[in-house]
C-alpha cells in the first residue's frame, strides 16, 4: 500500500486522469452532464499537476474552480442545446403514444393510470369520457404532468359522462 501511494505522489497526474476517466464514464449512465463537469475539473487539476508537482492544494484548487465554473456556465448552454437540437425528446414526451392500464377510474376529475410500469395522474383526452378501472388506454398527450389518455382498443366503447 505505501508503495501505490509513493507511486503516486510521483505521479499524480495518474490519479487525477483516473479519477476523470471514471467520472466521465459514470456519465455514460447518467447522461445530465454533471459528472462530465465533474471530470473535466480533474482533468484540469492533472493538468496542474504537471506545472506544481508538490503543490497538492494548488491542484485541489483549479479542479474545483474548473468544475464550478463548467457546471454554471458551460452545462446549461450544453444542456439547452441538447434540448434544442432536431428529435430531441424528453422522458414525459417519450410517454405520448405508450400503452397503459386504468388503476382508477377515469373521468375529467382524474384518475391514474399505469404506463410503463409508473404511475401517473390522468384524465381522458375526451372531456366527456370515463375510463374504467382496468381498461386499456393510450397516451394521447401531456397537460404538465398530468397524462391524457383515451381508450386504446379501437371497439372498446368509453362510457359517457352524462
Amino acid at each position: 500500500m505505501e508503495a501505490l501511494l509513493e507511486w503516486f505522489r510521483e505521479h499524480g497526474w495518474a490519479g487525477w486522469g483516473v479519477l476523470a476517466i471514471g467520472l466521465a464514464a459514470a456519465e455514460l449512465l447518467t447522461l445530465d452532464l454533471t459528472l462530465l463537469m465533474l471530470a473535466a475539473g480533474a482533468l484540469a487539476a492533472g493538468v496542474t499537476w504537471f506545472v506544481a508537482p508538490g503543490l497538492i492544494w494548488l491542484q485541489v484548487v483549479v479542479g474545483l474552480i474548473t468544475a464550478v465554473v463548467t457546471l454554471w456556465l458551460l452545462r446549461p448552454t450544453l444542456l439547452h442545446r441538447v434540448r434544442q437540437s432536431p428529435g430531441y425528446r424528453s422522458h414525459l414526451d417519450q410517454l405520448v403514444g405508450s400503452g397503459g392500464t386504468a388503476t382508477q377510474e377515469i373521468t375529467n376529475d382524474g384518475g391514474e393510470v399505469r404506463v410503463d410500469g409508473q404511475i401517473w395522474e390522468a384524465r381522458p383526452n375526451d372531456r366527456d369520457l370515463r375510463i374504467g378501472q382496468g381498461e386499456s388506454v393510450e397516451v394521447f398527450g401531456i397537460d404538465g404532468i398530468t397524462l391524457l389518455v383515451h381508450p386504446a382498443e379501437p371497439n372498446q366503447l368509453p362510457h359517457r359522462t352524462q
